[in-house]
C-alpha cells in the first residue's frame, strides 16, 4: 500500500487540451491494466512470438503504434488477421501520440538514418516542444512503429519523443549492422545528434529544451552524448556501462565480450576499453543527470551505474542516484518497475524543463 499511494501522488497525466477533448491522455494507472499477448513488447524493438500449426496456420503476436501485442493468424497465404483485442477498455477513450517515421542524413558519411517520433497528444504543429531522445538497448534490435507504454507516457507528458536507429542496427545491410565492430560507441553519437539537429531544423522542438535518455546501450549512448557536448538541459541515464574494464571482467557475460565488443582482453588492450568507456569523457559532463539501475542487475551491474554517480558528486554536478529493489537488467518487464523507473524520469526532466 505504501508503494501504491506513493504511486498515486506522482500520478503522470497530460492536461492541456485534454479538458476540451472527449479522450484523455495515456496515464500511468493504465499501465497497471494494459495486457500483452507477449511478454517481450516491453519496448518497440522488433521482437516477439510465434507459432505455427501442422497444417501451416502461423499465429502470431502483433502490435502497432496504437495498442500493445496482440495476437494474430495469417492462414492460406491471406493477409494477417488480428483475432484479440485485450486492451479496447483500457485504450478506446485514450488519446495516444502519434508516431511519425523520419529519415535524414548522417554528416559523418552521408548515410540515410532512420528513426522515429512520437507526438504529445492534441500535438499542435505551431508550436515547438521540448525534445526527448530515448537511446535504445542493444545496440542491436531496431526501433520501429510499435506501441510503448514508456514512450507513450513521456509524449503524454508534452515531449516529443525522438528514438532512432543508428549504425550498428540490425535489420538494414550488414555492412550498416557491423559499422560499430571493435568501434563502439563510434559514429552511432553522430546519427543521434544529426537526428536531433534534423528536428530542431523542421520546427518541431526547441533546440533550447533537449533532454536525453535510454537504458543499457541507450545508457552509454546517453553518456558519451552528454559527455561530447552540453547542449542537453538533462539527462536521465538508466543501467548505463561507465568503464569497459570493470564491466567485462564483472558482469554475467563477462566470458563473451573479448574480441566481440573490443578487441581482446582488458589487460591486453587498456587504452583502447578505456578510450571507448564514458568514463573517460565524465570530466566534460556539465548536465544535471539521473542515474538510475535495478539493485539485482547482473549484466549492466549497479557498481557501473555508481561510478557514474560518485564522478558527478565528487565534480559538484547536479545529480541524483534512482536505486530500484529488486529489479533486473529488464527494469520494465514488470509494470510497478515500468512507473517506478518513468515516473522519476518526468520528474527530473521537469525539474530542469524550465
Amino acid at each position: 500500500m505504501k508503494h501504491l499511494f506513493i504511486f498515486i501522488l506522482f500520478l503522470i497525466s497530460f492536461e492541456n487540451a485534454a479538458a476540451q477533448e472527449q479522450k484523455t491522455a495515456f496515464q500511468s494507472l493504465d499501465v497497471f491494466s494494459l495486457e500483452w499477448a507477449s511478454d517481450s513488447q516491453i519496448s518497440p524493438d522488433t521482437s516477439g512470438s510465434y507459432a505455427v500449426a501442422n497444417n501451416g496456420i502461423l499465429v502470431y503476436t502483433q502490435s502497432q503504434p496504437e495498442y500493445p501485442a496482440e495476437l494474430a493468424v495469417i492462414q492460406n497465404k491471406k493477409a494477417a488477421t488480428r483475432i484479440t483485442n485485450l486492451n479496447q477498455d483500457v485504450l478506446s477513450d485514450r488519446a495516444l501520440g502519434k508516431t511519425a517515421e523520419v529519415w535524414y542524413k548522417s554528416s559523418y558519411d552521408g548515410s540515410s538514418i532512420q528513426g522515429w517520433i512520437v507526438k504529445p497528444p492534441f500535438y499542435d504543429a505551431s508550436k515547438k516542444y521540448p525534445l526527448l531522445v530515448e537511446n535504445r538497448g542493444g545496440p542491436i534490435l531496431n526501433y520501429g512503429d510499435r506501441f510503448t507504454a514508456e514512450i507513450q507516457l513521456y509524449a503524454a507528458d508534452g515531449y516529443v519523443v525522438f528514438y532512432p536507429n543508428p549504425r550498428g542496427i540490425i535489420s538494414y545491410v550488414a555492412e550498416f549492422a557491423n559499422l560499430l565492430y571493435h568501434n563502439y560507441p563510434g559514429q552511432d553519437y553522430n546519427d543521434v545528434m544529426d537526428g536531433a539537429d534534423y528536428l530542431v531544423k523542421k520546427g518541431m522542438v526547441d533546440d533550447e529544451k533537449l533532454f536525453v535518455t535510454g537504458g543499457r546501450a541507450g545508457g552509454i549512448m546517453a553518456a558519451w552524448m552528454i559527455g561530447k557536448n552540453n547542449r542537453f538541459k538533462a539527462a536521465v541515464l538508466v543501467k548505463p556501462v561507465m568503464n569497459w574494464v570493470r564491466k567485462t571482467l564483472v558482469a554475467d557475460t563477462y566470458f563473451g565480450y573479448a574480441n566481440a565488443r573490443l578487441l581482446g582482453q582488458p589487460w591486453q588492450n587498456f587504452e583502447t576499453y578505456w578510450k571507448f568507456s564514458p568514463i573517460a569523457v565524465i570530466g566534460n559532463i556539465e548536465t544535471p543527470t539521473m542515474v538510475m539501475v535495478g539493485m539485482n542487475d547482473v549484466r549492466t551491474p549497479p557498481s557501473e551505474a555508481k561510478q557514474l554517480y560518485h564522478a558527478l558528486k565528487l565534480r559538484k554536478i547536479e545529480t541524483v542516484l534512482q536505486e530500484i529493489p529488486e529489479a533486473s537488467p529488464g527494469i520494465a518487464l514488470k509494470n510497478s518497475n515500468l512507473i517506478s523507473k518513468v515516473t522519476p524520469t518526468l520528474a527530473w526532466l521537469k525539474t530542469n524543463n524550465k
